[in-house]
């Protein structure tokens, strides 16, 4: 069973646009999903699922789409806090805070305190998240701690990078889950996917249940995951 599972929820725009509705109705269906993969999740003993909600690179969206977008995120939490607080899940930030509306930044930090001492499971919503600029936030950290003197060159190594990360204390996921049926990573989690099982469904995220879920944990079960070596050879 993997541990962690980071899911790209893709669809939502291509599932409004089928039932010729505004974009914006189709990440308001996504909530569903949500809610029960989160809970299929549990239900399975996965310890941490990552779902991408909003990309460093989707600032360059129609601005009213972004504020629309951010509203949402925002009252999805103020919703779905209880809930998620009673189901002991414990709700993480991933990505850079600071462009995010005051609000939502509230809401955020509201959230994360009312469920850090949850222990069933960890969800981490990557809002304002981007793997080249972690890669990039990480690597300029680590120059300035070998510029003051705090590490020498010689003892630079991937624990010591990993440290300068958003949540290093993150397990790698196993699990990679792409919907919407796209080949492509979408700078998501660069660093920590290198060993990433990758899963693609053409099941839009809206549509996405936890049949679809459970599908991806069997496909996934059935791999043989060598990390670059070889096995069973006699």
């Amino acid at each position: 069973m993997p541990k962690h599972i980071a899911i790209i929820m893709d669809g939502n725009g291509r599932w409004a646009q089928q039932r010729r509705l505004p974009r914006l109705e189709g990440h308001r269906a996504g909530r569903q999903s949500v809610r029960e993969v989160t809970e299929a999740c549990s239900n399975i003993d996965v310890q941490v699922l990552t779902l991408y909600t909003f990309s460093a690179e989707n600032w360059s969206r129609p601005k009213a789409e972004v504020s629309a977008l951010m509203t949402l995120i925002e009252q999805a939490l103020r919703e779905e806090a209880r809930d998620l607080h009673e189901r002991k899940a414990r709700v993480r930030l991933l990505g850079d805070p600071a462009p995010l509306p005051p609000g939502l930044r509230a809401e955020i930090a509201r959230v994360e305190e009312l469920t850090a001492g949850n222990t069933d499971i960890i969800l981490q919503l990557a809002i304002n998240y981007g793997g080249r600029q972690e890669i990039l936030r990480a690597a300029v950290s680590l120059a300035a701690e070998v510029a003051a003197g705090r590490l020498a060159l010689s003892e630079l190594d991937e624990s010591h990078f990993n440290r300068h990360l958003y949540r290093p204390d993150m397990p790698d996921p196993e699990l990679l889950i792409r919907t919407g049926g796209e080949f492509r990573v979408s700078n998501y989690l660069l660093w920590q996917i290198a060993y990433s099982e990758i899963y693609v469904t053409p099941v839009l995220w809206p549509d996405f249940r936890a049949c679809h879920l459970y599908e991806a944990v069997l496909d996934y079960q059935g791999r043989e995951r060598r990390f670059g070596g070889v096995q069973n050879v006699s």
